[in-house]
């Protein structure tokens, strides 16, 4: 049996800088990536995104060029795993939100993923690292 995988969960949030102070702070997350619409924190060994989303702004963010729905949750797979699912997903001919593909590539945190909705809407992200490292680094 294989280790634990982290779990990718996004949250809608009203202010970054209190969501900050908060996670970061209060809880003791340490802060990754993050832009003027989005904060990466490792929650207690799990990805925690929280987007900036109220009144004004759409339900998606500008993620690297896409646009990433700001409610979703997902899982960090291996490397491999994820291209597996990806292809099974393909042959399926399942429609994508987000289709397969290499974010923020030759960066810090580079990452290969896709997204899809359930049958009730909900929209999941399935993302892997070519090196682990990633899933809570931040720029210098």
């Amino acid at each position: 049996m294989s280790a634990m995988r982290p779990f990718h969960l996004a949250i809608p949030v009203r202010d970054l800088a209190s969501s900050k102070q908060f996670y970061a702070d209060l809880l003791g997350c340490s802060v990754g990536r993050q832009s003027p619409h989005w904060i990466d924190f490792n929650f207690f060994g799990h990805q925690l995104t929280a987007h900036l989303a109220d009144d004004q702004r759409p339900a998606t963010n500008d993620v690297d060029g896409k646009q990433v729905p700001v409610r979703h949750f997902g899982m960090v797979l291996e490397w491999q795993q994820w291209h597996d699912l990806a292809d099974r997903l393909r042959q399926v001919e399942v429609q994508w939100l987000i289709e397969p593909g290499i974010r923020f590539a030759d960066q810090t945190g580079e990452q290969a993923t896709f997204f899809i909705s359930d049958p009730s809407g909900n929209a999941l992200e399935f993302k892997a690292f070519k090196d682990d490292s990633g899933i809570f680094a931040h720029d210098d």
